[in-house]
């Protein structure tokens, strides 16, 4: 589980590359593939500047339900800023000749706050830490950076998807198709939007468009219900001085054909999960896309709330965030995912196309995601393709000569005729994965991330090919299906034993992916468990109560001091993680804990899952 490849200021990019169109003439998006392993044009990329800070006090939580029943404050939308405290963030601005002004909050209850000019993202960086420093009201501040869709552009309908069928370098997923073919499942794809197409009508649910900035949205608007594409084109120097200009990508359109594009229709091209359907979210435009917009697209998908905007009519069990940039992974992003796994949400991300270790690129180094690599017709690393020991699978993102077919638009700038091209990148990769993950759910919706993570990975293939760093194996959809069919998973299942009300006596978890049977005896009951995690690892923590009552989850460290924890409602799944950061396997302690509904043998019982 890792994430992302994000770009250090707030925009993300896509992970893709673009080749021949099909039946529309040419069509590129992105970087050529002749160029992926070319140095980068002289001059500032926009990636590299921000003029946004995300900014959370301690005292302003999320527009959660729950948590104002709880006591807790309201969000922060419940109210402009205090002058008192935008006085200070212009008093520390003034060093570097800046102003602020706010300009709304998000999802996660933090404030977005506009500088008047930009400023590198290492210059914002500093001035987010010297304002965390010095207002102990502030519980983090950080760069609201820009991230871009993950892209790289190849060459050339179901014959040349090789990324299916191929014996040494595919999927296998004819096989898989036979026991499951994604039905009931929606998978978001959080990229730069859709074009209606005919190969993917029908599979089109109402999204939402997370632009708020009219510079990049290239729509006329800000946020909307609307998030159809119009193009992300973009002029020379428009993304920054020395950028060359592009056309439009149509990025989110490919990723979503290879999800779910309509198959035995006679068109174009077949999906892996072709009965699943698609939620579109629009949070890349021209130059790519901030990180508060992807934060708020990602907790609004995966079902949770976003001040100023309709909930979304029913989750999404699949995340696919082809996208990213460098750095490493943001609050702001982390605590999203974290809400989104919390509710059961599965986050699979592009690890990158900088032939670098993903420790580098985010959020596929954020924990909780499953972070895919790339691989060629070969079955090896692809030349461009991220690695390292965050990322989690492969699966085909295409190389010279044999890149991955889908569906795509024919516009230079605006939108033109449905067409089909080949794209390569980790971007492709990724919604191969994410289409496999769907087959799974659909034939075994119990599944929890964890449970998806750990047999996404026991079930992929050997390398036929060197791929040093690229993860558990290719993905082999018919056996990922037979996994999540099965019992599968590692680990064994023990019981709770009280008394275990205080860390002294937490009853000890010593197996990584051990499923603890526990029971709230009464309204006052905590239960702690201790796992001894190893220097790197992150312990995950899933605790599922019974359909009637609400029990939460608490992780502290050594110390005892709470480092994170998940309060969902009656019913719902909690999910929280934290990871050892230091050179020696050090204590955690998992806590639940009594908040409402049942209680005794049969009425309080609950599932808590640790893996680390």
């Amino acid at each position: 589980m890792k994430s992302q490849k994000s770009m250090y200021p707030a925009v993300l990019k896509l992970c893709a590359v673009a080749v021949l169109g099909l039946g529309a003439g040419f069509v590129q998006a992105g970087v050529p593939a002749t160029a992926v392993t070319a140095s980068a044009a002289q001059g500032v990329d926009v990636t590299a500047e921000t003029d946004r800070l995300i900014v959370k006090y301690k005292d302003e939580s999320a527009p959660d339900a729950k948590s104002v029943a709880k006591g807790l404050s309201r969000a922060a939308a419940a109210s402009p800023m205090a002058a008192s405290r935008l006085a200070v963030l212009n008093t520390a601005g003034r060093k570097l000749g800046l102003t602020m002004k706010e300009l709304h909050t998000i999802g996660t209850g933090a404030r977005v706050i506009q500088m008047n000019r930009k400023i590198s993202v290492a210059e914002a960086a500093k001035l987010a830490a010297d304002l965390t420093a010095g207002d102990a009201s502030i519980e983090y501040a950080e760069p609201d950076r820009i991230k871009k869709p993950m892209f790289t552009p190849n060459d050339p309908y179901f014959s040349q998807q090789w990324d299916y069928t191929d014996t040494v370098g595919g999927m296998r997923l004819p096989a898989a198709w036979d026991k499951a073919t994604g039905t009931g499942i929606r998978v978001a794809v959080i990229d730069t939007g859709y074009r209606p197409h005919v190969d993917l009508q029908g599979q089109i649910l109402a999204g939402y468009d997370f632009i708020a900035d009219t510079t990049i949205s290239n729509d006329g608007n800000g946020r909307d219900s609307d998030a159809s594409d119009p193009g992300d084109w973009t002029a020379a120097g428009q993304c920054g001085t020395g950028q060359a200009a592009t056309n439009s990508s149509w990025h989110g359109t490919h990723v979503a054909g290879t999800i779910a594009a309509l198959t035995n229709n006679g068109i174009g091209v077949a999906g892996v999960a072709y009965n699943a359907k698609v939620v579109p979210v629009r949070v890349l435009g021209q130059c790519g896309g901030y990180t508060s917009d992807i934060a708020d697209g990602i907790i609004w998908a995966s079902g949770g709330t976003v001040s100023g905007v309709p909930n979304i009519a029913a989750r999404a069990q699949v995340i696919n965030m082809s996208l990213g940039g460098g750095g490493a992974c943001d609050t702001t992003t982390q605590n999203a995912i974290n809400g989104a796994r919390s509710r059961g949400t599965v986050v699979v991300v592009a690890a990158g196309n900088e032939s670098q270790n993903v420790s580098n690129s985010s959020p596929a180094n954020c924990s909780g995601v499953i972070a895919v690599a790339a691989t060629n017709k070969s079955g090896g690393r692809a030349s461009y393709s991220n690695y390292g020991t965050l990322v989690d699978v492969a699966a085909p993102g295409g190389d010279s000569g044999a890149a991955i077919l889908s569906t795509l638009n024919a516009g230079t700038k605006g939108p033109g005729a449905d067409s089909y091209a080949g794209y390569m990148g980790t971007s492709m990769a990724t919604p191969h994965v994410a289409g496999v993950v769907a087959l799974m759910l659909s034939v075994n919706p119990n599944l929890t991330p964890d449970d998806v993570e750990s047999r996404l990975k026991s079930s992929a293939r050997a390398f036929p090919a060197s791929c040093s760093g690229c993860g558990a194996g290719i993905v082999d959809a018919s056996a990922a299906v037979d996994a999540a069919l099965g019992t599968g998973g590692t680990g064994t299942t023990i019981s709770e034993t009280e008394s275990n009300n205080t860390i002294s006596t937490a009853n000890a978890v010593t197996t990584a992916g051990t499923t603890v049977n526990g029971t709230m005896g009464s309204t006052t009951d905590t239960d702690y468990f201790v796992v001894q995690v190893p220097a790197g690892k992150t312990l995950s923590a899933t605790l599922t109560p019974n359909s009637t009552s609400d029990y939460d989850l608490y992780i502290y460290n050594s110390a005892g001091t709470q480092v994170t924890s998940s309060t969902n409602g009656a019913g719902s799944i909690d999910s929280a993680s934290a990871t050892n950061t230091g050179s020696t396997t050090v204590p955690a302690y998992v806590r639940v804990v009594y908040y409402s509904g049942g209680t005794g043998s049969t009425s309080g019982k609950y599932t808590l899952k640790l893996s680390w």
